[in-house]
């Protein structure tokens, strides 16, 4: 079956007792036990709920593992893989990595609960691994300087000392890339992006093909209870079946942008891995920042990314402010750059509204 055929019917014939084509939606905390010594595999909400486990079985369907925990955000998600670990663990994360990542490690080390190296190339990351490593941390691309890395090198190099490797797979999807079947152990995404897609629901998702990895996700989700409630769970059920429809769209739209963006004078760099609906530029005036994200009329300057409207960040002030400025710069994290999550518009408006904002009146297509 295709992924489109499968997410299409994502929920379909869950329920035999009235034949609802839509999943239901099941709110109980909690779950009568037929008598003692028994269940009806659900007891409490926390630990199970039926929506949610669909929802789980789907998403690791999805990525070809064999466990899922959907959570409440996509924090929730990484703060439960670093749960896996013992205290004093030594991570590697590729320098390159969302705000929000930098700073939970950086919290964790300040703590004394771990400890972290970055990297910014496979010669550093060669030098950097060792026996005492838990686990290797990448994107791919990188967020937002858009650098992509081969998976399955990482995990490569890494298996001799026998480290696990994390994935943040929001920007790609299982739709472009599937980081399990590359020799990731661990694939994470904020389910709030491209997967649910509306900008309406805060989630994240955890899977892993390994049993004893997913058996342990499993029990800190239910000892920690960072849980995606029963209606996250059938809204994003809802949002999986519109998934490829909408990140193919988002795609192609982003690709026709960034091939304009090269002629559009006051841009200095495109950056765009040449798949997915995320791009960045930076800008030959970063004292226009202000006036370019102010004249926008169909971008909106917002955090996020993935849904179906485009949205345009400044990452030095908004995602990544929690960066030093002498780390970010260091690695080309400038304040000429801007993000850009393309969503579901028409190209030419998209065009039209970046070359107007940055000062050039000729629309695309004229």
């Amino acid at each position: 079956m295709s992924i489109e055929t499968f997410l299409a019917q994502l929920g379909n014939r869950q329920d035999p007792t009235t034949g609802a084509i839509s999943m239901p939606i099941h709110m109980s905390t909690t779950y009568e036990h037929p008598e003692l010594g028994r269940s009806t595999g659900f007891d409490y909400t926390r630990t199970k709920n039926p929506t949610r486990s669909v929802l789980e079985e789907g998403l690791a369907k999805l990525e070809n593992g064999t466990h899922a925990v959907a959570t409440s955000s996509g924090m929730s998600a990484i703060q439960l893989i670093f749960g896996l670990y013992p205290t004093g663990s030594h991570f590697l994360v590729i320098r390159d990595v969302y705000g929000g990542s930098f700073r939970y490690f950086n919290a964790l080390e300040e703590n004394g609960q771990a400890t972290f190296d970055y990297f910014e190339s496979y010669e550093d990351l060669e030098e950097l691994l060792s026996d005492d490593v838990a686990a290797v941390f990448i994107e791919t691309p990188t967020n937002p300087l858009m650098k992509e890395i081969s998976i399955s090198k990482v995990a490569e190099m890494a298996k001799p000392f026998g480290a696990q490797v994390i994935v943040d797979n929001t920007f790609l999807t299982p739709l472009r890339q599937k980081p399990l079947d590359e020799g990731a152990t661990i694939s994470v995404h904020s389910g709030t992006k491209y997967l649910t897609g509306h900008n309406d629901v805060l989630s994240g998702v955890v899977i892993t093909n390994d049993k004893a990895v997913g058996e342990k996700l499993c029990w800190l989700a239910n000892t920690t209870g960072p849980t995606l409630s029963p209606f996250d769970s059938w809204l994003f059920l809802r949002s999986l079946k519109t998934l490829p429809i909408r990140f193919e769209r988002q795609e192609a739209t982003a690709k026709k942008v960034a091939a304009a963006l090269e002629t559009i004078p006051g841009i200095d760099e495109v950056l765009y891995p040449g798949k997915g609906a995320m791009l960045s530029i930076k800008v030959s005036d970063e004292n226009r920042i202000k006036e370019i994200l102010k004249s926008l009329k169909v971008f909106t300057y917002a955090e996020s990314l993935g849904g179906v409207e485009s949205l345009i960040t400044h990452p030095v002030t908004q995602t990544h402010a929690d960066i030093p400025v002498e780390i970010r710069e260091s690695y080309g994290l400038t304040n000429s750059l801007l993000r850009l999550s393309i969503g579901l518009e028409d190209p030419d408006d998209l065009i039209g509204d970046l070359r107007r904002a940055l000062g050039n009146e000729q629309v695309s297509g004229q």
